[in-house]
């Protein structure tokens, strides 16, 4: 799917980006069951009826948060990191792109002004949320994809 990009360094799935032109009918999901946040997309006709329900009480165990990125204005660098704190390569994100990522570490540069919602699991435990690092120098930065 040109429209979908599954960004891996080696065998590691780092992050799924799926762009804002992406539209086939029906529902398509683009996370594997092994992570612990879904990423799908939903096209359905008018008058299509989803029956009504309810989530049952199910334990998952979390190891590491995933979070989803929803770009509503603006457009945003993410920049991949290994888990080492080694500067990968960098994605530009705009309006209507959406990303889920999975592993690895990420910085963030607002190249337009952003607005965006973050979905991740919860609760958030403040600073034993994460491990902050120097973020790359501008001289390393290669962006790969699309240059919005």
């Amino acid at each position: 799917m040109e429209h979908v990009e599954h960004v891996r360094f080696g065998d590691q799935l780092y992050a799924i980006i799926v762009r804002a032109s992406f539209r086939e009918s029906g529902i398509h999901f683009f996370s594997t069951p092994e992570l612990s946040q879904q990423l799908a997309f939903m096209s359905h006709p008018q008058g299509k009826s989803i029956a009504p329900h309810r989530h049952n009480k199910v334990t998952r165990e979390v190891h590491y948060t995933q979070e989803v990125l929803f770009i509503q204005k603006g457009k945003l660098q993410v920049d991949f990191y290994t888990v080492g704190e080694e500067y990968l390569e960098s994605r530009l994100l705009g309006s209507g792109d959406v990303i889920l990522l999975c592993s690895g570490a990420h910085g963030f540069r607002v190249i337009e002004p952003v607005e965006m919602l973050e979905i991740k699991q919860g609760p958030y435990s403040g600073e034993n949320d994460k491990t902050r690092f120097e973020e790359a120098a501008a001289s390393e930065i290669r962006i790969k994809g699309p240059g919005l």
